[in-house]
């Protein structure tokens, strides 16, 4: 295991309009090394990988690359300099081929100053061959899943032959056995003295291939440690500043009538034959690995897709939802696992965000009435402990942790009976974790009914009532609070 420092930066600061950052930052990463860098949602790592992508320029401070200092202006200088970054929100064009994202910025140019498309398709199969990933080159970004963009994401940032990996939460939505194919591709790059930033609240995995770690809170460093002299319990007690007791905090919330009632629902080719129910008081979870159906089945009943067969019944009565209003209007919202792609508006404000499904509350008599908004959300980001600056604040300033929980409040103004919450923990940490598990049981101790997906077993079991378990489109089983373990679970995704 190498001794000698790849990157250190020092003494970086960073604010931005109300807020600080980064305070003061110190942070060193050895050659051929992996570095966890954890810490809750704004804490400053994601900010601080920009500033060594050059996405971001430090207030003050240096970075130094083999002892030499660097002033990183943009992320071209930082790719010549052999910084490479997979960032945790999937910034893509859905329109763009394979081949065209893996040489995004970097096409080469014949001697006529004219791409060189023979040499890219060339490059890309061979790169696709190399990973054992059945794709064509020609194949466009948006008939992928999020899955398949993140490893092509990793793909790229190796091909350019980095020797600075900044991968920030990587395997945040993709398989398990893309996480071991990961983990190996890993192992080759520290082989190859590659060095690795890696940022993840799976602390599983942190502990699984880590070789140190830096804890961030609040914008500063609180220390570094190898993965090997420290424990779970000190890295979570660092993050959050206090110890956690609990890490679900599942409520006995008494069980009433059924709310929701889906029979042999189905879409040709996509899932069939799905039936479930869904209780006041009750958090019902769906589990199965990826491409198992779950998020498509919850997309057709909020009407965001269309079904073909079977029937949704709302408190016994037969409805029919056609499009996203008509679930709305029946008191059914979803949260979707696609934040970035399906949830925010990125240069809205979050008051803006937060209120754009409730509009009729505060648009009447012919003009809106900004007051009565300001004090409705301002009512659900108290409730939901929303970190933000101002309420006129752009939601992407915010880390993926409060912009959840801005979502949240944005359903909650409308005062749903059934929330279908997809993903709903997926890339923020575990403080922000246990405030959406609460959120959820203070919403069923109203009466309200949670259905969960979740690829995260342990939550399912931590939180839910019951379970029902999908594979190839299709419901395997549902399990009693009693029979849950993460091996009855997996059996049935698997059957």
């Amino acid at each position: 295991m190498g001794q000698e420092i790849k990157l250190r930066v020092s003494g970086i600061n960073k604010s931005f309009p109300g807020v600080k950052a980064l305070d003061h930052i110190n942070f060193e990463v050895r050659k051929g090394t992996l570095h966890a860098l954890c810490g809750e949602n704004g804490a400053g790592k994601s900010t601080l990988m920009k500033i060594i992508n050059g996405l971001y320029k430090a207030d003050s401070g240096k970075i130094y690359i083999d002892g030499k200092p660097v002033d990183i202006k943009n992320p071209i200088q930082a790719r010549e300099l052999g910084i490479a970054m997979i960032a945790q929100e999937l910034n893509y064009v859905p329109e763009m081929s394979i081949e065209e994202n893996l040489f995004l910025g970097r096409l080469p140019i014949n001697k006529w100053g004219k791409v060189n498309w023979k040499q890219v398709r060339e490059e890309t199969v061979a790169l696709l061959k190399k990973e054992g990933l059945p794709y064509s080159p020609k194949q466009k970004l948006k008939m992928l899943t999020v899955s398949d963009i993140q490893m092509l994401e990793i793909i790229k940032a190796i091909s350019n032959h980095a020797q600075i990996v900044i991968m920030d939460e990587p395997t945040s939505a993709i398989t398990n056995r893309e996480v071991e194919i990961l983990f190996q591709k890993i192992g080759e790059l520290k082989k190859q003295g590659v060095s690795i930033i890696y940022i993840s609240h799976k602390m599983d995995e942190v502990f699984q291939i880590a070789d140190d770690i830096t804890i961030l809170r609040d914008g500063q460093t609180v220390w570094t440690k190898a993965a090997a002299e420290t424990n779970l319990d000190d890295v979570i007690t660092a993050m959050v500043g206090r110890k956690m007791e609990n890490a679900y905090p599942k409520e006995k919330v008494p069980i009433g009538e059924v709310i929701l009632e889906v029979s042999g629902l189905g879409s040709k080719g996509v899932f069939s034959d799905v039936n479930f129910t869904a209780r006041k008081g009750e958090i019902v979870g769906f589990a199965g690995l990826m491409g198992a159906g779950r998020t498509e089945t919850m997309r057709a009943i909020f009407g965001l897709d269309p079904y073909d067969a079977g029937e949704i019944k709302i408190h016994g009565e037969a409805v029919r939802i056609k499009k996203v209003s008509d679930a709305i209007g029946k008191r059914m919202v979803m949260l979707s696992e696609d934040r970035r792609r399906f949830g925010i508006i990125p240069i809205r404000s979050v008051m803006e965000n937060a209120s754009i499904s409730s509009l009729d509350k505060f648009f009447y008599g012919g003009r809106s009435h900004p007051r009565e908004e300001k004090t409705m959300v301002g009512e659900y980001f108290q409730k939901m402990n929303v970190k933000t600056p101002t309420m006129e604040t752009a939601i992407e300033a915010l880390s993926g942790g409060n912009q959840q929980k801005v979502l949240l409040a944005k359903w909650m103004l409308r005062n749903p009976e059934v929330l279908i919450l997809d993903e709903p923990t997926r890339g923020i940490d575990v403080g922000a974790k246990f405030e959406i598990y609460k959120l959820m049981t203070d919403m069923v101790k109203e009466g309200k009914s949670v259905i969960m997906v979740s690829s995260e077993l342990p939550e399912l079991i931590g939180m839910c009532d019951r379970i029902y378990v999908m594979n190839q489109g299709r419901i395997t089983g549902c399990l009693e609070k009693e029979e849950f373990t993460q091996t009855t679970i997996m059996k049935y995704a698997m059957s």
